[in-house]
């Protein structure tokens, strides 16, 4: 029996620095299943080629001289629900980490990580996952849980934005796997969630967590 053949990634790339988008070109083009299929390095073009092309994957940087990345992932992510989008950046700050933890990007790597996490990034986010890099996965949750306490529906439970949403999904009879397809995440980090969110509710079933919700939001 013949082995299916993998899916070749295509890949488009935005940064306002050509020597930035041809060191990326020159490097993933020689990566076996990924295909780079344009560059562009302004949010107006991003947006347009995005359109046109439907790229698996946008590498997004966060400044460009016109828009922010941000705004350009949500209207990417507006227009093109199958594309999914990467912001490679060398800005850590926490408004940024923030912004872009909340704008539908499935991930974040800054650009100091060598070029074997970013290849494995994106065959990540190829395979229908979301990721941080590590260096601000646990910033971005510090600075959710110092402004987030919770929505009013479990108040004193200290839920997470995140956790808030999967427990309202769950509420709503989903699936795991249509929570993950809902939220842009892969079935274990929705487990994750879940397990996080009995434990903060003193629960341990789906119906418990439901009651708990569905009590609260009357």
């Amino acid at each position: 029996m013949m082995t299916e053949k993998l899916k070749t990634l295509s890949l488009l790339i935005v940064d306002d620095h050509e020597i930035v988008r041809i060191g990326l070109r020159t490097v993933l083009s020689l990566v076996s299943g990924m295909q780079v299929i344009g560059e562009c390095g302004t949010g107006a073009e991003a947006l347009q080629e995005a359109i046109r092309l439907k790229p698996d994957i946008v590498l997004l940087d966060i400044r460009l001289p016109d828009r922010s990345g941000v705004e350009i992932c949500r209207d990417i992510r507006a227009e093109c629900p199958d594309t999914r989008v990467l912001f490679l950046t060398s800005y850590a700050d926490d408004e940024t980490i923030l912004s872009a933890v909340v704008s539908g990007a499935q991930g974040y790597l800054l650009k100091d990580a060598n070029t074997s996490v970013l290849i494995e990034a994106l065959r990540t986010l190829g395979t229908g996952q979301s990721l941080l890099d590590p260096k601000v996965t646990t910033q971005a949750l510090s600075i959710l849980r110092a402004r987030y306490s919770g929505d009013p529906k479990t108040k004193g439970y200290s839920l997470s934005p995140q956790e808030e949403r999967v427990l309202k999904l769950l509420a709503e009879g989903k699936t795991n796997k249509e929570i993950a397809a809902a939220m842009g995440l892969s079935d274990k980090t929705v487990k994750n969630y879940l397990a996080n969110v009995y434990d903060k509710l003193h629960v341990s079933r789906r119906a418990q967590a439901t009651a708990v919700y569905l009590r609260g939001s009357k």
